[in-house]
């Protein structure tokens, strides 16, 4: 798959919590072919203590509005820097890197995707193109509490959610595969999926 260097336009920045926002960017020129389970590297300018790009995952793909999702965990100089691009900021993204998830090829197969927090990034664009592709997902999303729930809305939009949080504020009370008994799942390595 063709890599791209890209300036890419930031169309908006929304604060998810004090600790995650969502950048959503756009290019002049369509985007290129993306699949769930890549990850761009961005370059973050202004931060005198960021040499390097930073990895992160593609969180979804919206080809009506050409747009780019990325889910930024902030954690460190980098990504606190990007948490503070405004409309219109122009980004520099190296895209698409690394393997995509291998999709099934049994529809009827049923599939749960698990993850928690900023692990959940790759989970949203999977979703929706499995959704494309005629399955219906179910999505256990983990977090410490109901405010650490990222996008459940948009997981809604393509499957079934559940959701555990550690102080039970939200879903389940305990940690992601308490209430799914996952000794009697099996895991797909090939497809990164518990199905």
């Amino acid at each position: 798959m063709k890599k791209y260097m890209l300036d890419m336009k930031v169309t908006e920045n929304c604060s998810l919590h004090k600790n995650y926002c969502l950048l959503k960017l756009t290019s002049d020129q369509i985007l290129p072919e993306m699949l769930p389970g890549q990850f761009v590297q961005v370059r973050v300018d202004n931060s005198p203590t960021t040499f390097l790009r930073r990895p992160i995952s593609i969180n979804y793909v919206d080809r009506a509005t050409n747009e780019l999702w990325l889910l930024v965990q902030l954690v460190g100089d980098g990504t606190r820097r990007m948490a503070e691009y405004k409309p219109g900021d122009v980004v520099n993204i190296m895209l698409p890197l690394g393997n995509g998830f291998t999709l099934p090829a049994d529809k009827e197969q049923k599939l749960l995707l698990i993850g928690g927090g900023v692990g959940t990034a790759p989970m949203l664009y999977l979703g929706s193109i499995l959704k494309k592709a005629g399955y219906t997902p179910t999505f256990l999303l983990g977090a410490r509490s109901k405010e650490d729930v990222l996008q459940l809305e948009q997981f809604e939009q393509f499957g079934t959610v559940y959701v555990t949080t550690e102080d039970g504020s939200l879903g389940a009370k305990g940690i992601c595969d308490q209430p799914f008994h996952l000794e009697r799942c099996t895991f797909r390595p090939d497809l990164h999926l518990w199905t």
